[in-house]
């Protein structure tokens, strides 16, 4: 017969105590959001009766002055009761959640130089009385929950904003609340934390990420709690937790916002794809906090070229995935495009933007030379540090200013003239600017180390990528083609993005003071100079993993790159070499793609050995995949990924499975809840994961060299509980076979 704890009466008695605080507040929420809703319905129904009737028959009449004036002063007033309306709304979220379950932990502290240890209850959000005369629940982003991450019993301290806090953790003790209901709890040593995670990996995935407060390790939580850097970097190896380290990271942020004013929207994370966007959307409201701004490359691309059609990254890797002639000219022209000796030809090319590629010409009013070409240039050239854009209304308006006195006295049909020849120089054309880059060999011959008198010298090199004569033509001559006909290849929008950054300038994200990127690796230099100019005052966290880049190959000295190209001194590189997402048997058969012994660990925790089959035909093929999909079923696993290297590939395949296997197939741009079988693509996977993955096209056909090896270790680390790897045909040769049936 079990024992019940000693301690279990107590327990209860300071739940129950916990849960009655919380419903009372959550009472007192709720009537104060009734409120709220009549004020705001009020003020609106007198703003629209003694206000905006009167003003809104006649907007232009000057007596209306005062009623406009009264109008704005309304809305403000709506404006502001809105806002304590949803913060109130959100409030009640985080008070339901409460009631649910309060808390996860305890730790008994014994601050230096007291007598008695202070019993710190820990959960997702905090809960205290009014004036805080008695803390109830610490948030687990306060300084004193760190110590539950950090330390077992003994010495302890945290860093508080007083300063460092010591003193001595007397006891841990973690707990299982559901439905203001104690399950169980225990005091907490190291064997029984890992046993309590263990458990938490080997449950089904959910549609959506979760939050982990429960489980964060004492190495993820210093980086959540990192203050000190401009640019953190984290080098994390697949499924070490790097993305829910930056989700709650920006929890924290925001928590730390409280005392710095970092709002929601002043955080912005960049994610590889829309499916990952949709898959970790729940996580920052599920620990109470407003989402952040999320972003792929693409919203960037659209917003700077002001909606301008242009291929999108999926659409690249679905060409520069395939083992072609195609396929490696697109991820040379991409390697070349986005280099920093490319950006360096650049830089020279906007430099002699004024002097050699824009049409001045001299400038006459009423029959007079006001102003030369020369004298122009000369007034554009100045200031170099500031936008082209800029530096071009500037001069403009010098030359508008210059004939004032004359343009008094001159007629409208003259001014309007000269205005319109003074608006031709205003906007510079950036696609007739970027052909004439391409049009002009010596840029790209000079940056890659190329002299034009060299006679044509075998290659040319750009910092550690060598090309030949015959591909710079070749990318030259494809580029040239693709804006003769007005479209935009993926590699082409990222230039064009840095170079109407360079030539405008964008204020639309200078609002944005910490930036997240995830997948880091998978950008190209010219990506992380396209952020530096969005934007120059923002701290990074970059978390990426040099093993897992996609249609390019990177090594650790990547980061170095990454903070030489933002400037960023203060920085730190952590590298985090434990797994926790995959069984032993999965991630020792995911490192065998990397080609060497790589230094990653897995968290101990076993499973079913991969399962490698090639089968002779195709009907053989996809019975082998909907008799494993049935055992997975059979085993109570919710989510099946079935991924194919490009989207080609998963069309052919849903055609022949739809009628025999409920799935749904994710493509490019879509955005849906990640449960049941899904069918996609190995780019579109990226920081996903699936209680079975089946790679289902391993054929030697599809996967044969470096950036494969690449891709298949993608793939087979977005599984949980199982791996199957088949193949209609002959297998891979990157794939050492257990078994072939």
């Amino acid at each position: 017969m079990e024992t019940r704890h000693p301690d279990f009466d107590l327990e209860e008695k300071y739940l129950e105590e916990t849960v009655a605080e919380a419903r009372s507040q959550l009472e007192q929420a709720r009537e104060t959001l009734e409120t709220k809703r009549t004020e705001m319905r009020e003020v609106k129904k007198g703003i629209f009766e003694n206000v905006g009737q009167g003003v809104a028959g006649n907007l232009s009449d000057p007596d209306n002055f005062d009623a406009f004036v009264e109008l704005s002063q309304g809305m403000a007033l709506v404006t502001g009761i809105a806002d304590d309306y949803e913060e109130t709304k959100r409030r009640i979220g985080r008070l339901e959640n409460t009631v649910r379950s309060p808390y996860f932990a305890r730790v008994d502290f014994l601050f230096e130089g007291d007598g008695e240890p202070e019993e710190v209850y820990i959960g997702r959000n905090s809960l205290k009385t009014e004036k805080a005369l008695k803390i109830y629940v610490y948030d687990w982003r306060s300084p004193i929950a760190g110590v539950f991450y950090r330390f077992m019993t003994g010495p302890a301290y945290y860093d508080a904003p007083a300063g460092r806090i010591c003193g001595e953790v007397q006891k841990k003790r973690q707990y299982e609340i559901k439905d203001s209901r104690l399950c169980y709890f225990f005091d907490a040593d190291i064997s029984i934390e890992d046993e309590i995670l263990r458990q938490m990996l080997s449950r089904n995935v959910s549609p959506g990420m979760k939050a982990i407060v429960e489980t964060i390790q004492r190495e993820q939580d210093i980086l959540i709690r990192n203050m000190e850097n401009d640019l953190l970097m984290i080098q994390g190896a697949a499924g070490s937790g790097k993305t829910s380290v930056a989700l709650h990271r920006a929890a924290y942020l925001m928590y730390q916002g409280l005392n710095n004013r970092l709002a929601a929207n002043n955080i912005l994370i960049l994610s590889p794809n829309t499916a990952f966007e949709e898959y970790i959307a729940g996580v920052l409201p599920e620990l109470g906090e407003e989402n952040v701004v999320s972003n792929v490359f693409e919203d960037i691309v659209r917003s700077v070229l002001k909606g301008r059609k242009t291929e999108s990254c999926s659409a690249f890797l679905e060409k520069a995935l395939w083992n072609t002639d195609e396929g490696r000219r697109r991820k040379r022209s991409m390697e070349l495009k986005t280099s920093a000796a490319f950006l360096r030809a650049l830089n020279r090319f906007v430099e002699e933007i004024p002097a050699r590629w824009m049409e001045f010409k001299d400038l006459y009013f009423n029959g007079r030379r006001i102003v030369t070409k020369e004298k122009l240039i000369q007034q554009v050239l100045r200031n170099p540090e500031r936008p082209l854009a800029a530096r071009l209304r500037e001069s403009a308006l010098w030359v508008w200013e210059e004939i004032s006195s004359e343009r008094k006295i001159a007629g409208r049909e003259m001014q309007n003239a000269l205005f319109q020849e003074l608006q031709g120089i205003l906007e510079p054309d950036l696609y007739r600017l970027y052909r004439i880059f391409w049009s002009e060999r010596t840029y790209v011959r000079e940056a890659l180390g190329r002299d034009s008198r060299d006679g044509g010298a075998n290659t040319a090199k750009g910092d550690a990528v060598s090309y030949t004569e015959k591909e710079i033509e070749e990318i030259r001559a494809h580029t040239l083609a693709a804006l003769e006909e007005n479209r935009i290849d993926y590699d082409d929008a990222v230039v064009l993005v840095w170079l109407r950054l360079r030539l405008y300038g964008d204020q639309d994200y200078r609002h944005i003071r910490q930036v997240i990127i995830d997948e880091a690796q998978d950008y190209y230099p010219l990506q992380y100079a396209i952020f530096g100019l969005l934007f120059p005052d923002a701290k990074y966290t970059v978390l990426g993993d040099v093993n897992q880049t996609l249609a390019k190959q990177e090594d650790l000295s990547f980061y170095g790159q990454v903070r030489e190209i933002l400037g960023k001194e203060n920085s730190s590189l952590v590298t985090l070499k434990k797994s926790f997402r995959c069984t032993n048997e999965i991630l020792q058969f995911s490192l065998r793609f990397l080609g060497r012994d790589p230094e990653i660990a897995s968290f101990n925790r076993s499973g079913d050995p991969v399962s490698v089959r090639a089968f002779d035909s195709r009907a053989e093929y996809l019975s082998g995949i909907e008799d494993e999909i049935r055992l997975c079923r059979e085993r109570g696993m919710e989510t099946i990924g079935l991924l194919c290297k490009n989207e080609s590939g998963c069309d052919d395949l849903f055609e022949d499975l739809k009628s025999r296997v409920k799935l749904k197939q994710i493509r490019s741009g879509g955005a849906e809840e990640l449960s049941g079988i899904l069918l996609l693509p190995s780019y579109m996977a990226k920081g996903l994961e699936f209680d079975e993955v089946i790679v289902c096209d391993a054929g030697v056909e599809n996967y044969m060299d470096e950036d494969d090896r690449k891709v298949l270790y993608v793939e087979c680390t977005r599984a949980l509980h199982r791996l199957s790897v088949f193949c209609e045909g002959e297998m891979t040769p990157l794939v050492i076979a257990d078994s072939v049936g």
